[in-house]
């Protein structure tokens, strides 16, 4: 340490912390210090009280803060949200005078007899940034690196069966701070555990699990090395019968491995000087063969996850609930890696990924994003020898405390840090103390064993599958598919190249969960979740922060369910045959067969399932494929489809028996188009419409046509079976999602999209031209344009009766000087209905939205809603709800009374039904702004651009794009009596 600098300052580690050691529970005593501790918030070390961390120092007047936590979410300050910015001048290694510092302190009391005081330890698993340790008034050692553990010899210090004061002073701004530009919440404070441990004489201290496994004979390889003091150590392991010194090598004929699909673990113990540390040891080798990387000699892809760490109310504080939800949720999702980002998590969480079977690339705590903002920024800590030791101690620290984890199979060393000689320096540490796992690194594709990139677009990473771009390594895109509000589209065509091309190790979604707080609106008292802006920030980057596949509250969102669906274990493929349906299951799983699996079928048409019962399919292998037949199904005289399902056939850790885990569906039957309401059956009919023009007797300016009435100079509708409506007219806005937009402060979004708002399309204006009229239609001309702008869109409405309604023809096409490459954001149309007719059924796609680049995870049936339940409620609103290929809806009352109406496709339509209007939904910003009116606002819609993940991924595929050229839209609107 340098001593020109005050200790937060300098980028060196400071000398007080022990050794970096694994991460392991013991049977040696050990005393939780969580609980309420005393707290003093100063502006600025200059500030701090004096000798605060004396024993005799009155802390009485002090506030109580509950240890773990993080002190801007006990109100202390606000938090910070940016992407890349440092929230501060970027001076290293200093840091603003303005640096507010907490002041802890905590009075325990060992038991007494406490064993072996002398050696007594205390460990922080986790401090916010830099922080100085105090106990009974004497300095016991400063430490960095915030999501990494450090500990400190106390037992000169300590008084067993008498009480002790620990004090502990937290900077929220040090040197370190410069490491840590993380894309997250800049929080501070003791934000993980704190403990005090013994270590008695000759008890291990540290040791190392060496558990390989050899494919080819099933034959295991077990060593466990134990620290030098443990010299009596012994290793046992009785399922194995094995029961040996410490560091003596096992060699055992055969042992069932770790994957992350069948996670075994053997129990054992180690011992000495009295003392047991619990073993979970997991067999299994990781290599990369050539260019492809293996697990136990099989190629593994990589179908995962970043995750940072995060809860709406606690943020980086969790809980083992917390925890546990998490992993939970990913199994039942099919994800099998993830992707620490970007610091090491909670050791817990790498607890439950052993048992519960995750693939983790384990990241070290380390990022300097701010650097790399803008070409030619000066000092990257990266490339700067006076951070190397920094750099050094956080690589170690991450691999001494996570080496013996069977689910670490990857060790990163950092993300966003530039190019430099210390990520050289930490590689080459790395690679020397632990040669049994790859290094990763995206930033420098020679501090890495494996290709890796963010966000690449499906064409490039279709190059490098055939062998483009560093062909001797496998490639991985460690960040891809941009989870940020409605989205991300894509992932199929994504995970078709992972499939096709043996290189490719798959990717990992950024990102897991919103990172948003729980906040209340100041006027109106109402709860959401707040992201950047929401709380004062002086630079932020806006919602940036709310880009996953789990809402805050962990509710998984459409595109969790679209992940799900695309990267199932199983391919269910549907061929109707004569006579029969032939029925194909492909295993892709590596390791598991499916005997855990049941099969079952429905049968479904537009009245739901109307037939189902169990498939025969025999136990398939790991990589196999088998087919069965299902007798032929019974003709319904309507479209008819068949769903095959798998389901667990008994409960596991992860989710409970008969849940879903694949599915396939096909269509089997052709059916006659729908023709009459089936809410009709509930009322009694009233006689055939005459098919006559004529003037509304009762209400001048319109005419009647059919079931409809229709304003005499505009043409459009006013009323349908009585019932007073608005539209339908020709729409092609929608709210514009995070994918379209550019969020935050970067230049960001689709870029096709983006001139959406600046040509106007978000404002365009209805003109009607001429309205034509005779015994058998109404025709309506027209052109829809926005202001200051020459091109629009011609639109023609041709109107005919059918029984109990109407049928509109519309046709459209560009006008004028169409911007080149500009899509149109939807195509269709627009109308209100009245508020009570909240109920809807539809046949179509469902149960959840679907658009066209994001539809993998929903299948045709019948299905029932509210309108309210049609929506989702995405951190910040945006377009939601679709429902993609509808046959027909109906809108009818909840409370079964009478009315309503029908819209029939031909063939197909998109359905959205909201209480606001889409105007609404794009002005709004949070969910609880959006207020219902006194209409419910419907879409129809002929076709939606695709989703994309431009917010910080690829724009949408061209095939996805909807092209602004002639449209020709036909639907059927009927009153329900």
């Amino acid at each position: 340490m340098s001593p020109a600098l005050p200790r937060h300052l300098d980028p060196a580690p400071p000398p007080g912390p022990l050794p970096a050691r694994a991460a392991f529970p013991s049977s040696a005593p050990r005393l939780s210090l969580n609980g309420d501790w005393r707290f003093h918030l100063a502006p600025d070390p200059a500030h701090v009280p004096d000798t605060f961390w004396s024993e005799t120092f009155d802390d009485t007047a002090w506030d109580l803060l509950p240890v773990p936590s993080h002190w801007q979410l006990h109100g202390y300050g606000a938090p910070v949200y940016t992407n890349i910015r440092y929230p501060f001048p970027v001076d290293p290694p200093n840091v603003p005078q303005e640096n507010p510092t907490g002041c802890y302190r905590y009075g325990f009391r060992p038991p007494e007899p406490w064993p072996d005081p002398d050696r007594s330890v205390l460990r922080f698993e986790g401090v916010d940034s830099f922080f100085t340790v105090w106990l009974n008034g004497t300095e016991v050692g400063s430490a960095g690196g915030s999501r990494l553990p450090s500990e400190f010899a106390v037992g000169h210090l300590l008084r067993p069966g008498a009480e002790n004061v620990l004090a502990v002073q937290v900077h929220r701004w040090s040197a370190g701070s410069y490491l840590e530009d993380q894309d997250t919440w800049w929080l501070s404070g003791v934000f993980r555990e704190v403990s005090l441990h013994t270590r008695p004489a000759g008890a291990v201290t540290d040791y190392r699990v060496h558990a390989g496994y050899t494919s080819a004979t099933g034959e295991g390889v077990l060593c466990v090395d134990v620290d030098a003091d443990a010299v009596d150590a012994r290793v046992r392991v009785p399922e194995l019968g094995v029961d040996v010194p410490a560091g003596e090598r096992v060699t055992l004929p055969r042992v069932e491995p770790w994957s992350a699909e069948l996670p075994r673990l053997y129990e054992g113990s180690l011992t000495a000087a009295g003392t047991v540390v619990p073993l979970r040891i997991g067999f299994r080798t990781v290599r990369i063969d050539g260019h492809v990387f293996t697990v136990n000699g099989r190629p593994v892809k990589l179908h995962g996850v970043n995750r940072h760490e995060f809860h709406p109310d606690r943020g980086r504080a969790l809980t083992a609930r917390d925890m546990l939800d998490d992993v939970v949720l990913m199994k039942r999702h099919h994800i099998n890696a993830v992707r620490t980002r970007h610091y090491p998590p909670h050791p817990y969480f790498l607890d439950l990924c052993d048992e519960y079977g995750l693939y983790i690339i384990d990241e070290c705590d380390l990022e300097t994003h701010g650097f790399i903002l803008e070409a030619g920024r000066r000092g990257n800590p990266s490339d700067d020898p006076a951070w190397e030791p920094a750099c050094l101690d956080r690589a170690r620290r991450m691999v001494e405390r996570d080496k013996n984890r069977p689910s670490v199979v990857i060790w990163s060393l950092g993300n966003e840090a530039g190019k430099g000689r210390n990520l050289h320096a930490m590689r080459a540490w790395i690679s020397g103390r632990d040669a049994s796992r790859p290094v990763h690194y995206s930033g420098d594709v020679e501090c890495s064993d494996i290709y890796s990139q963010t966000y690449r677009e499906h064409a490039g990473v279709e190059h490098i599958g055939t062998g483009g771009e560093h062909p001797e390594k496998p490639y991985l895109m460690c960040e891809y598919a941009h989870a940020m509000g409605n989205g991300p589209g894509g992932l199929a065509d994504y995970q078709r190249l992972f499939e096709t091309h043996e290189r490719l190790m798959g990717g990992l979604v950024w990102e897991w969960n919103d990172q948003s707080l729980r906040t209340r609106d100041p006027l109106s008292g109402q709860e959401f979740f707040g992201y950047g802006g929401d709380f004062g920030e002086e630079i932020h980057d806006g919602n940036y922060i709310a880009d996953g596949l789990l809402l805050p509250d962990r509710t998984p969102t459409p595109g969790l369910l679209e992940l799900k669906a695309v990267i199932q274990p199983l391919r269910l493929t549907i061929v109707p045959r004569s006579g029969t349906v032939g029925v194909t299951v492909r295993n892709t799983l590596r390791f598991a067969d499916t005997s855990a699996l049941r099969f079952l079928y429905d049968v479904v048409t537009d009245h739901g399932v109307v037939d189902s019962g169990p498939l025969d399919v025999p136990v398939i292998p790991a990589g196999g494929e088998a087919t069965c037949a299902l007798p032929g199904i019974a003709a319904t005289g309507r479209e008819t489809w068949l769903t095959v399902r798998a389901v667990l056939a008994a409960a596991t850790r992860w989710a409970p028996a008969g849940y879903e885990v694949a599915f396939g569906q096909a269509r089997v039957a052709e059916g006659a188009p729908p023709q009459e309401p089936e809410a009709a059956a509930r009322h009694s009919r009233r006689p055939p419409a005459a098919e006559r023009l004529s003037t509304d007797q009762h209400s001048p300016g319109r005419l009647a046509f059919g079931e409809g009435t229709f304003d005499v100079h505009t043409g459009r509708l006013r009323s349908l079976g009585g019932t007073e409506l608005e539209g339908p007219v020709l729409g092609i806005w929608r709210a514009m999602t995070d994918n379209d937009r550019e969020p935050g402060a970067e230049p960001r979004g689709s870029e096709a999209a983006r001139t959406w708002r600046q040509r106007g399309l978000d404002r365009m204006r209805h003109r009607t031209d001429r309205v034509h009229a005779d015994d058998t239609a109404l025709t309506v001309h027209g052109r829809l344009a926005p202001a200051s702008e020459q091109f629009g869109l011609t639109a023609t409405y041709h109107r005919s009766a059918v029984p109990g309604g109407l049928r509109l023809r519309l046709t459209a096409a560009p006008d004028g000087p169409w911007p080149v490459d500009m899509p149109l954001p939807r195509f269709g149309v627009r109308l209100a209905v009245p508020a009570a007719w909240s109920l809807v059924r539809w046949f179509g796609l469902g149960p959840g939205e679907s658009y066209p680049d994001s539809r993998a995870a929903v299948r045709v049936g019948r299905w029932e809603h509210t309108v309210d339940a049609l929506q989702f409620p995405y951190t910040f609103p945006q377009e939601n709800g679709h429902r993609s290929e509808v046959r027909w809806a109906e809108l009818t009352p909840s409370d079964g009374s009478a009315g309503g109406i029908r819209f029939e496709g031909l063939p197909h339509l998109g359905f959205t039904a909201r209480r606001w209007t889409t105007e609404d939904l794009d002005a709004a910003r949070h969910p609880h702004e959006l207020v219902a009116r006194d209409r419910v606002h419907v879409h129809l819609d002929l076709a939606q651009h695709g989703l994309g993940s431009a917010s910080c991924g690829p724009d949408t595929l061209p095939a996805h794009r909807l092209t602004a050229a002639p449209m020709d839209f036909t639907v059927v609107l009927r009153a329900i009596p």
